[in-house]
């Protein structure tokens, strides 16, 4: 693999910065787009040196974006604002995540940059209609950020059949690790779980608990989206990267308490959020194909990996439960015990 001169949008976020981490350690340099909404400066101070660039900057800045995008061999579209902030928020979360990645293509296409990977979401989706769902499964999002999600595989798969511009498309599923986030509207389920679950507090679920998903651990999915922009013959293709389970949100809480040991952590479940898919469980089986990628770090190591992680950090587990909004959804927050 020959060293390349590579952007990662988003590069500062959760499964954003350990792409960034895989990319250095290979060898290559790597400028960071991010306006630090939801990514973090510290996400990246193992990485920070010579051949990693932090630029705080937002995507829709079509002259700084222009300037950057020089020179650079391989986009790596990450950036975006999530499902949550949809709910409050949908034009925004359009803005960002479907205008600003027609923008990006259009930017990137006049820079000839050789190779453009756009990061999208199992969300695409909607609710499993079979199981294991393929990439030819039907979208059918349930929220705005599913849906500009869709739009930019769209804008981004069109520019491949219209310029014949090389893209690729990923689609994770539900990621989880070091450097997730449990804050604000951007928090994830397994992090607010195992804080909670450390600490005894209440694991918060909301519907019925019977909802799936297929967790993968952050660095196989990172792993995953760098092969997209490696393989050749990834170019006009949309990937699966999953771990290819599925568990309940209900025995997902029960696994939680037992790997940081305090299984009797209570579980309390709340009114349903509103657009919740019910059932996500992914085929992986075309990225193995093509990309060589299998996932290798199981949903009960990669807790382990994750419970291992908060406890090294340094920071009360008190602390980080503060930042945490409960019905992150909603504009305000409703006070939860």
């Amino acid at each position: 693999m020959t060293t390349k001169r590579i952007l990662v949008t988003g590069g500062a976020g959760f499964i954003g910065s350990e792409l960034v981490t895989q990319l250095a350690a290979a060898g290559h340099r790597v400028i960071v787009v991010d306006n630090l909404v939801n990514g973090k400066r510290d996400n990246l101070a193992h990485v920070r040196d010579a051949d990693v660039e932090l630029v705080v900057v937002d995507i829709r800045d079509r002259d700084a974006m222009t300037r950057l995008l020089r020179g650079v061999e391989i986009v790596y579209h990450l950036a975006c604002l999530g499902v949550r902030h949809s709910l409050h928020d949908p034009f925004e979360n359009h803005d960002v995540n479907a205008t600003g990645t027609l923008t990006l293509l259009d930017l990137a296409r006049r820079a000839d940059v050789p190779r453009f990977v756009y990061v999208s979401s199992s969300e695409v989706y909607g609710t499993a209609r079979w199981v294991p769902m393929t990439e030819e499964h039907p979208t059918f999002p349930m929220t705005v950020y599913g849906g500009g999600k869709l739009a930019g595989e769209c804008y981004t798969r069109a520019f491949w059949e219209s310029y014949r511009y090389p893209t690729v498309v990923v689609r994770p599923f539900n990621s989880f690790g070091p450097r997730s986030h449990h804050e604000g509207d951007s928090g994830e389920v397994i992090p607010k779980f195992m804080l909670r679950a450390m600490v005894g507090k209440p694991m918060v679920i909301f519907g019925d608990g019977t909802q799936t998903r297929d967790f993968t651990f952050v660095s196989d999915t990172a792993r995953g989206i760098m092969l997209a922009g490696m393989v050749e013959m990834a170019i006009g293709g949309t990937f699966n990267v999953g771990q290819g389970r599925e568990i309940s949100i209900n025995e997902l809480g029960r696994t939680v308490a037992a790997v940081v040991g305090n299984p009797e952590t209570p579980i309390v479940h709340d009114e349903p959020r509103p657009g919740d898919v019910l059932r996500l469980y992914a085929d992986s089986s075309r990225a193995q194909q093509v990309l060589g990628f299998t996932p290798t770090i199981s949903l009960h190591e990669g807790l382990r990996r994750l419970h291992e992680w908060y406890l090294s950090r340094g920071v009360a587990v008190e602390d980080l439960l503060a930042e945490e909004r409960v019905h992150n959804w909603k504009k305000e927050e409703i006070t939860w015990p």
